[in-house]
């Protein structure tokens, strides 16, 4: 089963990292990465930029806006993910907490199942 593994902050915090400790921080978190990499069940990761270049699309009531910035009102920011190919949600879970651990502040890790398709699979 595919899991997404979406880490949420405060952007504030990881913001104001100095160049010296974003770089513990990256290179804590690839030591996680690097034990599923090496098992074949770590899939795409990306870091997202700050949500200062965000742009969100909204539909509501008939109308469609975009607005510069966040989607959401939240002290924590969507910041990256992963795609970890995990034979249960306790396995996936193990890969949270790993990550917990190497990140130095507080944040959350939002597990989800996902569902894949292929186009040709969609349905019309």
């Amino acid at each position: 089963m595919l899991y997404a593994v979406l880490c949420y902050n405060d952007e504030s915090v990881t913001s104001a990292w100095s160049k010296e400790e974003d770089d513990k921080v990256m290179r804590d978190l690839t030591a996680v990465q690097r034990k599923y990499v090496e098992a074949g069940k770590l899939g795409p990761v990306a870091r997202l930029l700050p949500t200062t270049a965000a742009t969100t699309l909204r539909h509501a009531a008939g109308e469609t806006i975009v607005i510069d910035g966040p989607f959401a009102e939240t002290k924590e920011q969507l910041l990256g993910f992963y795609l970890i190919d995990c034979g249960s949600l306790d396995e996936a879970l193990d890969f949270a907490r790993d990550l917990s651990t190497a990140n130095p502040s507080s944040g959350s890790y939002e597990v989800r199942p996902l569902s894949l398709y292929k186009p040709s699979e969609l349905p019309s």
